[in-house]
């Protein structure tokens, strides 16, 4: 706990730049897929796609946000596994996030349509699975 209180501020900072890592990846890949044929066929421009993907992506996770970091929080980690070291959860959602954000750069640069929520809750499984 004292590597926690000790330290905070820099996890805090990482995760934040992790985190806007992370969403510029889903903003990447998630956008392409959902506008791409709308763009490419003219029914709406560039700017209006970026306007009504800026809109909707905040409102899906302003909304539905809860609910999908419950489940990750609750319904994929045990824990009581790592209750006597909490700092093994940090590290563990920090080299997730960093994890997933690399991937999708990968999956955005080559092309590859990929699962923005697959890739994150594969990053922790991969990660819980590691540490067995």
């Amino acid at each position: 706990m004292e590597i926690i209180s000790e330290w905070g501020f820099l996890f805090i900072g990482m995760a934040v730049v992790f985190g806007l890592y992370m969403s510029w990846g889903i903003g990447a890949n998630d956008v392409a897929n959902a506008m791409g044929v709308s763009v490419g066929s003219g029914a709406i421009t560039v700017k209006q796609a970026i306007i009504i993907a800026a809109i909707f992506e905040f409102a899906g996770a302003f909304i539905a946000g809860g609910s999908v970091t419950s489940t990750i929080r609750k319904g994929i980690i045990d824990p009581a596994s790592i209750a006597g070291s909490p700092e093994l959860l940090v590290y563990g959602m920090l080299a997730a996030l960093l994890a997933a954000g690399i991937w999708l750069m990968i999956a955005s640069t080559r092309g590859w349509p990929v699962s923005t929520t697959h890739t994150i809750v594969g990053a922790i499984v991969g990660k819980i699975m590691s540490s067995n």
